[in-house]
């Protein structure tokens, strides 16, 4: 199996773990949590910031020392946006869980803090279509360049069965702004129906990395640099959610220059 995949632990806790140090990176960190309801995960921010996604099902929140409510409303991450909570440096959170509830836990270093945690509501989602024909995908930007935090980037996209995404072939490893900038990155995945499979490649122009790999419903793909394409297969609807983070919070992308034609079609 790639060092690049991580397959879920189980079906039920932490599921999925990610930290700077387990990927060999500086900036990004990933954490999948499947509770029932009842059960509650809490954590205290340190010097990182964190943004809660509530990939499905419902919790109740408190962060910051404040009870925010119970938030979540979708039930699958192909049905609708999702709920989610912005928790600065220097903060305690947690969520119990009202229904199963599947949460995802993105962090990377608070650079400046004195933000104040917030609540991400659907309605407040920008929502985007990329590409076209077989390269459609929809875009859904929680935490995008343009809303307050530190280091970062967050983004849902789904990528309806059959098509390509993440393509033509583009990365950003590079601290070279404005043209490029370096973003550290994890893919998190998920197939309806969850039986289904697709598939993603990391590779540099080099070729000094380049691992190609099946993808299945939970699998984590760790993106430390090169170009990464995913697809997916006839009848199977791929969801991912994105984690970047870097050493300037933008994402300036260079496209592979072979596959650059594909932009024109």
């Amino acid at each position: 199996m790639s060092h690049l995949k991580i397959r879920p632990s189980g079906s039920h806790g932490r599921v999925s773990h990610v930290t700077p140090e387990s990927a060999g990176w500086t900036y990004v960190g990933f954490d999948l949590h499947r509770l029932k309801p009842g059960e509650t995960v809490s954590a205290a921010t340190g010097e990182r910031e964190a943004c809660l996604v509530f990939v499905t099902g419902k919790g109740n929140v408190a962060a910051g020392g404040e009870p925010l409510g119970e938030l979540g409303e979708r039930m699958s991450p192909f049905e609708g946006k999702p709920w989610s909570v912005y928790v600065p440096q220097g903060s305690d959170w947690s969520v119990t869980a009202t229904t199963d509830l599947e949460l995802a836990v993105c962090t990377a270093p608070g650079l400046n803090g004195g933000l104040p945690v917030r609540v991400i509501a659907p309605d407040a989602l920008g929502q985007e279509v990329r590409g076209k024909g077989s390269n459609t995908r929809h875009v859904t930007n929680i935490l995008p360049e343009g809303e307050p935090a530190d280091s970062l980037l967050v983004v849902e996209v789904i990528t309806p069965a059959g098509n390509t995404s993440s393509y033509p072939p583009h990365k950003h490893d590079q601290d070279d702004l404005p043209r490029e900038s370096y973003l550290e990155e994890t893919y998190y995945h998920r197939l309806n129906p969850p039986q289904g499979f697709g598939f993603q490649r990391v590779y540099t122009h080099d070729r000094s990395l380049d691992e190609a790999m099946a993808i299945e419903d939970g699998d984590v793909v760790l993106v430390p640099r090169g170009y990464h394409p995913c697809a997916t297969c006839h009848g199977y609807d791929l969801y991912y959610l994105n984690v970047m983070a870097g050493p300037k919070r933008t994402w300036k992308f260079h496209n592979a220059p072979e596959h650059e034609w594909l932009t024109k079609l």
